[in-house]
């Protein structure tokens, strides 16, 4: 069965690229820098994945996370794969910041939101380009 993105995170994200593993998603809420990555398998819960795609899963999360905590000014680095709404396994790499909208609190299924302009989608695109080819480096050699 080819993958399919569910239509919810289609309709709530913007593609940045494809991985080894995942596709790297990005939230279309610019109040936050916040990624996706959507793994290309079946299953929908990370204990059914097998040994190399979890390695390969955790790889491609470090990877973003370091991205994320690198690129932007954020206080905490929020890295989730909660699915009660989308059952496609999924993992969330939130940076999150004290004067951010929801700050404590958790940042799904809040109604604050700003679209990013398609300019900065191109931008972020062109900026996650050098974290992907490390991590296609990193597979290569791996193997």
């Amino acid at each position: 069965m080819p993958f399919a993105l569910d239509p919810r995170l289609a309709g709530d994200t913007h593609h940045l690229a494809s991985l080894p593993l995942c596709e790297l998603l990005l939230m279309d809420n610019a109040l936050l820098p916040w990624l996706i990555l959507v793994p290309r398998v079946s299953v929908t819960e990370l204990y059914q994945l097998s040994a190399e795609q979890r390695r390969q899963l955790d790889d491609e999360t470090t990877a973003v996370a370091a991205f994320v905590a690198g690129a932007f000014a954020i206080d905490k680095l929020n890295v989730a794969a909660i699915g009660n709404v989308v059952a496609q396994l999924h993992v969330h790499v939130v940076g999150r910041r004290r004067d951010d909208y929801a700050w404590p609190g958790v940042v799904w299924g809040r109604s604050e939101r700003t679209p990013y302009e398609p300019n900065a989608v191109a931008e972020l695109r062109s900026r996650t380009a050098t974290v992907l080819a490390g991590e296609r480096a990193t597979t290569r050699e791996a193997r």
